[in-house]
C-alpha cells in the first residue's frame, strides 16, 4: 500500500452551492514511478501539469469560501480528464516527449493505474459535488480550471483566457460576457480546444447529469507566478460570485450532447 494522495480536498462553505475543480493542478508522481524515464525538466512543462491552476485554485476557494478538488497526480501518469476508454489516457508522447515509464504498458498496468489513481479523484469530486446539492438541495455551479500554453508548434495564441464548452451554455454565456467586458482581454470561446469531449470530467460530472459549469482555460505565462495568479483571483472572484448568485446556474437540466447520445 502507498500513502500517496490522488486528490486533494480543498475546505470550503457547501451551503455557497459552488464547486472548484483543477483536473491536473499537480505533477507528483508516486515513488514506484520515479520520473517515469524523463529528465526533471519535463516536470516544469505543461506536459506534467496546468501551470498556474494549483495556485488559482486555492485563491478562488478561499476568496469565495467555496470547496474544491485538485488532482493529486501528474498527466504524465494518467491523465484525469479522459475518459477511462480514451486512448490519451496514458500518453506515449506528449508534445515531443517521449514517455519511457508509459511505453511499453501492459493491460494489468493500465488498470492499475485507472483503479489506483483516476477512480479516487473521480469518486471525489462526485462526493464534492453531491455533498454540495446535498448542503442546498439544488444543484451546484461546477467551475473547472486549466491552463494552456501561449504558443503551440510555434505559433502564438492570442487568447488570454478562453471558455471551453459541449452544448450546455447556462453557465457559458454569462462568463463569456463578463471576462469579454473588459477590452483589454482576448476571450476565446472554444479555442484553442473544443469543450465537447465525451467523458472527460465535465462530461461525466456534468453533462450527464444536467449540472450548470463551465471549463476556463487560462493562459499559462498569465499565471506563471503569484503575482499573475493574484491579478486573475482578483479578476475571477467577483465574476464567479455574481454567477453563483443566479438562480438560474442552480437547476438541473440535461443538454445533448455535441458527442452523440447518452448511454442508457
Amino acid at each position: 500500500m502507498t500513502d500517496f494522495k490522488s486528490f486533494e480536498f480543498i475546505s470550503g462553505n457547501r451551503d455557497k452551492g459552488m464547486v472548484i475543480l483543477g483536473d491536473h493542478a499537480m505533477r507528483h508522481l508516486p515513488a514506484r514511478y520515479g520520473r517515469l524515464g524523463l529528465p526533471e525538466t519535463a516536470f516544469s512543462r505543461h506536459i506534467a501539469y496546468d501551470i498556474g491552476i494549483e495556485g488559482l485554485c486555492r485563491h478562488l476557494c478561499q476568496r469565495l469560501d467555496i470547496p474544491g478538488v485538485l488532482g493529486g497526480f501528474s498527466r504524465l501518469l494518467i491523465d484525469p480528464n479522459r475518459g477511462e476508454d480514451d486512448p490519451t489516457l496514458i500518453m506515449k508522447i506528449s508534445d515531443g516527449a517521449i514517455i519511457p515509464g508509459n511505453h511499453p504498458i501492459t493491460d494489468e498496468e493500465w488498470n492499475y493505474r485507472i483503479e489506483a489513481f483516476h477512480r479516487p479523484y473521480h469518486r471525489a469530486v462526485d462526493e464534492t459535488i453531491a455533498s454540495v446539492a446535498e448542503a442546498t438541495g439544488k444543484a451546484p455551479l461546477v467551475l473547472s480550471m486549466h491552463s494552456f500554453t501561449p504558443a503551440w508548434k510555434g505559433v502564438a495564441r492570442p487568447w488570454h483566457a478562453s471558455v471551453l464548452w459541449d452544448s450546455d451554455d447556462r453557465a457559458v454565456t454569462p462568463l463569456l460576457a463578463k471576462l469579454g467586458a473588459d477590452t483589454n482581454l482576448v476571450i476565446g470561446d472554444n479555442e484553442p480546444y473544443d469543450g465537447a469531449l465525451r467523458n472527460d470530467t465535465m462530461f461525466r460530472h456534468c453533462m450527464m447529469t444536467g449540472i450548470p459549469h463551465a471549463l476556463l482555460e487560462v493562459r499559462q505565462d498569465l499565471i506563471g507566478d503569484e503575482a499573475g495568479i493574484v491579478e486573475w483571483a482578483d479578476r475571477l472572484s467577483p465574476i464567479f460570485a455574481e454567477m453563483n448568485a443566479d438562480p438560474a446556474l442552480h437547476e438541473y437540466k440535461r443538454y445533448q450532447s455535441r458527442t452523440g447520445p447518452y448511454e442508457a
